[in-house]
């Protein structure tokens, strides 16, 4: 199933596509939330209902509903870095032993279509193309065993970087670097862990106005997703809606020679095997 959350009169609102059009779940089912966490933290029962109503349920008159980021404020947005082998290679670093983890302000997040800003203090604005994974059902101390089961789906998303504050601050400032307002597109909608299968083999891309930069496959992981939520967990609890963006494959701007970073009138699209198009356009900061 895929999940996407829409504007409406009433505030943010969890619909379904269907048909060409989108159904709203809690006015199919009033029973079911109409918020996106709510929903998911019901685990593989809320979804089962949820696909139990959409089936028979009218479509949303309006067919092209403005979409928000799936979840627009998530509790933590966790990210990983250096996960590919050969993305720490071109950035001239050795793989690492155990994962490299940072995060992001969630109002960095935004939806799909809204603009990147480029902020008027950074001239190196990067781009990254990753799977997310969107928590469903929280806990900590979760075994790599049983780490999927609380996986609610997945996203495509992009890890916009500073790499003048990333890099060139004192010891880094991979937080800043990495926050800025509008850093974190992600959407169009989440994918349903069991429309999406196996995590650890979808393709990957990046496009900037139609040029494919990156090109990759998360069979390339350093460390799969369970092997993330068992480490991340163990140390916080998640909970439901949390997203952890994943890492990103080779290709990225700051590493190519000349290098390639975002400009305003430029169009990024990241997209991800099973989980569609995720595309902002770009703009300079007022």
């Amino acid at each position: 199933m895929k999940l996407v959350t829409y504007k409406s009169a009433y505030g943010p609102r969890v619909a379904v596509p269907r048909d060409g059009g989108y159904v709203d779940l809690n006015w199919a089912d009033p029973s079911l939330p109409a918020c996106m966490k709510q929903l998911l933290s019901l685990g593989k029962t809320g979804l089962d209902r949820a696909a139990k109503a959409v089936a028979s349920a009218l479509p949303l008159p309006d067919t092209n509903p403005v979409l928000l980021a799936p979840i627009p404020r998530p509790e933590k947005v966790i990210c990983i870095g250096l996960n590919y082998i050969d993305h720490a290679k071109e950035t001239g670093k050795e793989p690492p032993p155990e994962p490299v983890v940072f995060n992001k302000f969630p109002q960095s997040i935004i939806a799909p279509l809204e603009p990147i800003v480029l902020p008027k203090l950074s001239d190196r604005v990067d781009y990254e193309a990753e799977l997310v994974v969107v928590i469903g059902v929280g806990g900590k101390h979760i075994s790599e065993a049983n780490a999927l089961n609380h996986v609610a789906g997945y996203a495509c998303g992009h890890d916009v970087s500073a790499r003048d504050w990333q890099q060139g601050k004192p010891a880094g400032q991979w937080l800043l670097g990495k926050s800025f307002d509008t850093f974190a597109p992600f959407g169009p909608m989440i994918v349903t862990s069991d429309e999406v299968g196996d995590p650890g083999n979808l393709r990957v891309q990046f496009r900037l106005n139609g040029q494919t930069l990156q090109d990759g496959n998360t069979d390339k992981l350093i460390f799969s997703v369970p092997t993330l939520i068992a480490y991340l967990s163990s140390v916080v609890a998640l909970s439901p809606g949390d997203v952890i963006f994943t890492g990103t494959p080779p290709g990225v701007g700051c590493a190519r020679k000349p290098p390639i970073y975002l400009k305003p009138g430029d169009v990024a699209e990241v997209e991800i095997e099973k989980l569609g198009i995720l595309k902002n356009p770009v703009v300079a900061e007022a």
